[in-house]
């Protein structure tokens, strides 16, 4: 293994941690807020069920490694460049408590650091325009499902007792947190994967035609995302959980199963989404199945334009950083 590729590999090795860590709250804030888990148990079970997701497919991995640029002209300046806009944004958005999207911040540093190192020709329009697609409508599409969901739970449940009903969701939200945190596992694990296949493919070290993700990189990225999310991630728990609208384990049972099952699809089509945003779509939906007003529109609003800015700022980031890495590597 070359220097080159060792230090990409630890770069993504800390985006992947900083990634468990900053979407920890996906897969845990519902079942804390409704006090059907307690932190402890939820951030150790996610960080566990994280692990697990990681192994179910590669799909994700080979889209980022082979469908945003061509990586057999890509240099090792620009996938390190790609790493840092990435890891920077993560970091700011979780000093401020914003659920933005780790996905975006990845996308946005590879394009970004590509376009200053090869121009626009190297990106694949076809493949980053499905990518942007999914990033689009997977928020839409949980908003949906959360907000069917719950006007067919409240219709099945109308002669129930609300408090008897919210115990037993109390224990159903263990098996739906569970499930949230290994589509989690399954989506965004893969991320790092890729940009590691992506750096092995412009070292010379893999075919692009065969593309694969070695057994290494499973385990290391899996187990990465897996300290990163026992780490916690309180600020952006407290946004989620909280902020956004008051939940009930009926609620946060919903919101999961929608959002899963949005993240689980994609995983299995090989399409990178966001799971900040799908679980927000989700909670979104479950709050408006009730009364508009349920959500709180104005901490909506604010996570909204960090979704908006995150592929254009770390663009920037990417495109900066990739012309100082390449400066200092023609010093050196």
């Amino acid at each position: 293994m070359t220097t080159s590729l060792i230090l990409i590999v630890g770069l993504a090795l800390v985006f992947d941690y900083i990634n468990g860590m900053h979407d920890a709250a996906n897969a845990i804030a519902t079942g804390i807020s409704t006090r059907a888990i307690s932190p402890r148990v939820a951030v150790i079970g996610a960080a566990m069920f994280n692990f697990l997701g990681a192994f179910l497919s590669t799909a994700v991995a080979k889209t980022i490694g082979g469908d945003i640029a061509d990586a057999t002209v890509l240099t090792t300046s620009t996938v390190v460049a790609a790493l840092v806009a990435a890891i920077l944004w993560n970091l700011l958005t979780w000093a401020k408590g914003i659920p933005s999207s780790s996905s975006h911040a990845l996308i946005g540093g590879i394009i970004g650091a590509a376009i200053a190192s090869k121009g626009f020709s190297v990106l694949k329009l076809a493949g980053i325009t499905k990518i942007l697609k999914a990033l689009v409508l997977s928020p839409l599409i949980g908003f949906a499902i959360g907000f069917a969901l719950m006007v067919a739970i409240l219709w099945i449940f109308r002669n129930a007792v609300p408090g008897k009903i919210n115990r037993r969701f109390k224990v159903m939200q263990w098996f739906s947190t569970s499930f949230l945190a290994i589509s989690h596992g399954s989506n965004d694990a893969q991320k790092s994967m890729g940009i590691i296949a992506m750096a092995m493919v412009s070292g010379g070290m893999m075919d692009p035609k065969h593309m694969y993700i070695p057994l290494w990189v499973k385990i290391s990225c899996a187990v990465a995302m897996a300290l990163g999310t026992s780490s916690g991630g309180w600020r952006i728990i407290k946004t989620m959980g909280n902020k956004m609208i008051k939940l009930q384990p009926v609620n946060g049972f919903a919101a999961e199963l929608a959002s899963s099952a949005v993240i689980l699809s994609a995983s299995h089509i090989g399409v990178p989404v966001s799971t900040t945003h799908c679980i927000s779509g989700s909670i979104m939906g479950v709050g408006s199945s009730k009364r508009l007003s349920a959500v709180r529109w104005d901490v909506a609003s604010k996570m909204l334009w960090a979704w908006v800015l995150t592929i254009p700022a770390t663009g920037l980031v990417g495109f900066v950083v990739s012309l100082l890495v390449e400066r200092l590597a023609t010093l050196f």
